[in-house]
This record gives structure tokens, C-alpha cells and sequence, in this order.
């Protein structure tokens, strides 16, 4: 029994060592284990019978006072102090009239056994108490999501068919939930008799509690990384703070929304941590569509996130937040989002307190972005390169969100260096990695090629089933991993041949003063459009083409109406200073852009076209020789 404040009659300003008799007056939520035999209560008639009254002690602790035990009559309403006689085996109360001399008074709130969420049991009487992750108002009941330092359960409360149950409560609100748990389509649910919002003091002492185990679960998992690399041990703090943040938010509920470059590498970034995702989200959630609910992958076209992307999820969000009740999400940026042309995107973010962290490999501008995220990992910010790939460093986060990912991603790395160019001195070691897992070299470029192939065609979707099925993780079939990969990266290698048979004779080649060779293509004019390969993979190829032709430096430039793509090799172009440069320089033309020192690509004002590419060609022409930078395969 706690007591929690003295009173009642006679002086109540005495110290608590005041030996005056105790009458206890319940909170009206005090149950039969708040009291004892002996003990005095304040009580209200409820009833009288003719061999007595019935007396209330709270609201569901009552019993009997016997006529033998009464000095005066009684009617319903009326106060009186009692002694708690005995608790029968039935659980019937008997009391007796008994008002002590000179009493003091001492209230009592009623502390009930609180019964961890992961330990809910179908049939059980419990209350628990964690915060309201969700809420959700359906045609019947309405349903609160509970998180606790354990799991997190559904909780239905009903008011009346289609009207909201305890209106007073938010998301987010520290609450005591009282129910019984019950089996709803195979998941535990528990059905509500009551609920109370925690006040300012008790909801700072349970988020406290509940915050400090959150932050012990989401530690990430202890895994060796998959090939010795030093290079690679500089982010791994870093990585480990993102996995900390994402297992803290399966944990707390709030739904996660990928957004990823369309290529071999953003998948190869993306699909291994959805994989490592959706796996704690079904253990941490009891109900099966869970993942689904919470988790979100989506690519993105252009090298940074566009205005009209960040605003389509953010329509999303607050669409789920009105219709489902859900917190509004965590994103996570991955092979995109470090540079400054990502800033309005953040910023508008930024009004809806959207957590955001990035892992990328494209050259940062993290004076820009840094003040907007809650994380960012890139391989510059530690004195490396793009040669570490996106997919490379999310294979070992994903690990470290569900280590039991690691068998099915053993060859995703060396597909994400193959297809992004990678030439870091590991990527013997991640072939080798991926032999053992059946891939050949080939094998390993057919596999980038398809999923280059499948995200062309695919657009804006992120096509699930047939990525997973391309890349092989998730995949259950291995022979139709297989026979897809084979089927898609013909027909690529088709397609990009046609595109080359167009493209190439219209090549304009000229020779630089540092003896690079510099070809430029329009490719509005020579290219086949609306097909794949798109105009920066029709660059690339056509680059590949003419560094293997001449074994000499190479730059490539292929350009639009309002756009150029350039690679190099042999040439230190470093893109994102040009970029800069051009922006000042040429007044009027718009230029923005990126890349890395030697892929990237810009946009500009259609009408100064040819005063960009001018100056761009006087830049490469100052641009130094370095026959260790390279972009082929």
C-alpha cells in the first residue's frame, strides 16, 4: 500500500512519525491488492439491505457491513469510516462500522503490477505502460500502438462503432494501459477497460525508463566485417551510429522511407538493409503486416533528392499520419543526398521534424547538409574516396541492424563495385567473397547489368519482387535468379549495342594540350531516346568503348538540351569544384550539379548551353594527368 498524502480529521500538519490511527482513503482505480485486513478505509454506501449496507472503499473494491456491526442508519451517498474485517476465499468483503479517535487521513493511489509487452499472454488481465506510436480510428474500435522498453502491442478501445476512444490522448503521450489480452487474427491484442495519460512527473520517469532500455536494444550487432579493409574501418563509428538510429526506430514504432539512386549500386545499397530492416520489424512486431506498414524503399532518378520527390513523401507521410495515425518517418539516404542541392529538399523537411541520415559516396558538401541530418556517412568526410561504394558500406550496416542477413549477402558487394567502377584495392578479395558463393566475374557484371537494366524500366517503382530476385537476396528461387539475370542483361547488352551502332559515328573527338583525348556527343541528336541505356549510361559505354580503344587518358562528354554527363579516366577532373567554378562563371547559365572527381553530371539553362560546355572543355583541358583515377570496369 502506498501512502501518498496525510489528512482527514483533527490536525493533518503533523509529521508522518504521528502515531494517530490511519483511515485510508482509495483512489478510485485501487484494486483488492491495495488493501489490508485491519486497516481502516473511508467509505460510501452503495446499498442497504435489510441485514446490512454495501459499502464502496473505490471503485471496485466493495463489501458488506453487517446489521450487528452498525450503530446508526444508513442511506446510498452517505460517508462513513470502516475496518476491513476479512477477505473471504471468494473474494467477498466483510466490514464493520469502526471510527478510530483523533485519526489522520493518508490517500492512496493505486500501483498495479506492470506487465512487460514482450510477456503478454492470450487470456491474461494485465496493464502496461509505454507511448502511443500510433493511433488509429477504424469503423468499430479505436486502436492505440503501445511501445514499452519490450516490444509493442495493439490495444483496441471502444467508445461506439466509428467513435474515438479516449479523445484526450496523443501520440507520443506516456500512458497506463488496463485490459486483457486477447488473440486477434493470430496476434496478441490487448482490449482496453482503461486507460490514463501519465502525468508530467510519472510519464518523465517512464520515458526515462523505457528510453534507456530502448537505447541498450538498439545497440548494433558486433560483426566482423566482411573483408579486412582500413580504408573501411574509418566509417565504421560512423555506420554504427546509423544503425543505432534505425534499430531505435523499429523499436519505437515510426515508419522508416528509403530513398536511393536507380542504379546497380543504389540497389545494391538498398535492397540488403530493407532485407535487415523488415526482419527486426517482424520481431519486434507482433502483427504480420508490420513490415509493410513501416518500411518504404523507393528510388530516385536524378542525382540528388528533387523537390517533387521530397514533396510526394512528404504528402505520404502526413496522409499516413491522418488516415493511420502513424508518426511521420525516418529517412534514410543512401548512394544520394550529400551535396548542397539536396538542402531545399531537407529544409522542407526540416518544417515537420522529419529525422533524415544519408549514406553516400558522392562527393559531400557537409557544410551544407550537415546541419539538416541526424547522420551522414561518406567516405570523403575521412579522407577516402568514392571507391568505397554505397553498397559496399550498407551491406555492413545492414549487418549490423540483423546479423542473420549476412548468408545472402556475401556477393553484394563485389556486384556494387563492379557496377559502380570501384577501383579500391579490396575488390579482389569481395570477387573472391562472391566465387565462394558461386559468381564468377562475369557473372557478377551480368547481375549489375540487369539491375541497371530493371531500374531503367521500372522508373519511379522500386519493384520488390524482381530486384530481390535480380540481386538474389530475399530471393527464393535460385534458378530463377538465375534465368532472369540472364534474360535481362541480354537483353541490356542488346540494347546498349544498338545505342552505340547510333551513337558513335557522331562522336566529335578532339585532342587536349595535356594529351588527353576529349570526346563530346549530342546526345538529342545521335541517341536513341526513351530507351535504355538512358543518356548517362549511353556516356559511360561509349566512354568504356574509347578508353579501351586508345589505352590513353579519356574524357566524355555527352550532352542534352539542358544537361551534360561526363566521365574521365587518366584525368583529375574533380567535377564538383568545375561545377562550383561554372555556377560563378558563366552568368545566366544555372549550372548545378555533381558526381565524383571523375562521373558526374550537370544541368543548366538550356539557352547558355554552348557557354557551359565551352567553358566545361577549358577546364578538362587544365585538368592534370593521373593514370590511377579511372571509371572503367
Amino acid at each position: 500500500m502506498s501512502d501518498e498524502h496525510a489528512g482527514g480529521s483533527g490536525d493533518d500538519s503533523r509529521p508522518n512519525s504521528d502515531a494517530r490511527p490511519i483511515v485510508y482513503d482509495l483512489a478510485p482505480n485501487c484494486t483488492a491488492d491495495d488493501v489490508e485486513t485491519d486497516a481502516y478505509y473511508h467509505a460510501v454506501v452503495n446499498g442497504v439491505v435489510e441485514y446490512g449496507i454495501f459499502v464502496d472503499i473505490s471503485d471496485s473494491v466493495s463489501g458488506l457491513i453487517h446489521e450487528s456491526n452498525l450503530s446508526a442508519d444508513y442511506e446510498v451517498g452517505d460517508r462513513l469510516v470502516v475496518r476491513l474485517e476479512s477477505v473471504r476465499e471468494n473474494g467477498d468483503i466483510a466490514f464493520a462500522e469502526d471510527t478510530p479517535d483523533d485519526y489522520r487521513t493518508l490517500t492512496v493511489d493505486h500501483e498495479p503490477t506492470i506487465t512487460p509487452i514482450s510477456s503478454l499472454s492470450v487470456g491474461e488481465s494485465v496493464t502496461v505502460e509505454g507511448v502511443v506510436t500510433q493511433i488509429k480510428q477504424t469503423g468499430g474500435p479505436t486502436v492505440f500502438r503501445i511501445a514499452d522498453d519490450s516490444g509493442i502491442v495493439a490495444a483496441a478501445a471502444f467508445e461506439e462503432a466509428g467513435v474515438r476512444a479516449f479523445p484526450e490522448v496523443d501520440l507520443d503521450d506516456v500512458v497506463r494501459m488496463a485490459g486483457t489480452v486477447e488473440d486477434h487474427e493470430g496476434t496478441r491484442q490487448l482490449e482496453v477497460d482503461g486507460l490514463t495519460v501519465l502525468d508530467d512527473e510519472a510519464a518523465a520517469d517512464a520515458r526515462q525508463r523505457i528510453d534507456a532500455a530502448l537505447d541498450e536494444r538498439a545497440e548494433p550487432e558486433p560483426v566482423e566485417p566482411l573483408v579486412e579493409w582500413s580504408a573501411f574501418e574509418k566509417l565504421r563509428g560512423d555506420l554504427e551510429d546509423v544503425a543505432r538510429l534505425l534499430r531505435r526506430t523499429v523499436l519505437e514504432g515510426r515508419p522508416i522511407r528509403v530513398r536511393h539512386h536507380a542504379d546497380g549500386d543504389g540497389m545494391c545499397a538498398s535492397v540488403p538493409v530493407q532485407l535487415a530492416l523488415e526482419r527486426l520489424i517482424t520481431e519486434v512486431h507482433d502483427d504480420p503486416d508490420a513490415p509493410r506498414h513501416l518500411f518504404k524503399r523507393l528510388p530516385s532518378k536524378a542525382p540528388f533528392y528533387e523537390m517533387e520527390d521530397v514533396t510526394r513523401d512528404l504528402n505520404f507521410a502526413l496522409e499516413g499520419r491522418a488516415r493511420h495515425g502513424q508518426r511521420l518517418p525516418f529517412l534514410l539516404m543512401l548512394d544520394n543526398g550529400s551535396t548542397e542541392e539536396d538542402v531545399p529538399a531537407y529544409e522542407n523537411l526540416a518544417h515537420y521534424d522529419v529525422p533524415i541520415a544519408v549514406v553516400d559516396h558522392h562527393h559531400p558538401d557537409p557544410e551544407a547538409v550537415d546541419p539538416l541530418l541526424d547522420a551522414h556517412v561518406n567516405p570523403y568526410l575521412h579522407g577516402e574516396d568514392y571507391r568505397i561504394t554505397t553498397g559496399m558500406m550498407c551491406v555492413e550496416l545492414a549487418r549490423m541492424i540483423h546479423p542473420d542477413v549476412t548468408d545472402e549477402l556475401r556477393h553484394v558487394p563485389a556486384v556494387a563495385g563492379l557496377s559502380d567502377r570501384s577501383k579500391a584495392e579490396v575488390m579482389d578479395n569481395y570477387i573472391a567473397l562472391a566465387e565462394d558463393e558461386g559468381y564468377d566475374r562475369e557473372q557478377l557484371l551480368d547481375v549489375g547489368e540487369a539491375l541497371d537494366y530493371a531500374a531503367h524500366w521500372l522508373r519511379y517503382n522500386d519493384g520488390a519482387s524482381i530486384v530481390n530476385d535480380v540481386l538474389n537476396v530475399g530471393c527464393d528461387d535460385e534458378e530463377r535468379h538465375r534465368e532472369l539475370v540472364e534474360f535481362l542483361s541480354t537483353r541490356a547488352e542488346r540494347d546498349v549495342e544498338r545505342q552505340l551502332e547510333a551513337a558513335e559515328p557522331h562522336l566529335e573527338h578532339e585532342r587536349l594540350d595535356s594529351g588527353a583525348n576529349l570526346y563530346r556527343i549530342d546526345l538529342d541528336k545521335w541517341a536513341h531516346r526513351f530507351t535504355y541505356p538512358a543518356p548517362g549510361k549511353t556516356t559511360g559505354k561509349l566512354h568504356d568503348r574509347k578508353v579501351q580503344e586508345t589505352g590513353e587518358p579519356v574524357i566524355t562528354i555527352g550532352y542534352g538540351p539542358d544537361f551534360a554527363v561526363l566521365r574521365s579516366d587518366g584525368v583529375r577532373l574533380d567535377i564538383p569544384r568545375m561545377v562550383a567554378e561554372l555556377n560563378e562563371e558563366v552568368v545566366g547559365g544555372g549550372v548545378s550539379g555533381g558526381g565524383h572527381l571523375v562521373v558526374g553530371s550537370i544541368k543548366f539553362v538550356s539557352g547558355m548551353r554552348q557557354e557551359v560546355i565551352d567553358s566545361l572543355v577549358e577546364k578538362m583541358a587544365e585538368a592534370d594527368i593521373d593514370e590511377e583515377l579511372s571509371t572503367t570496369a
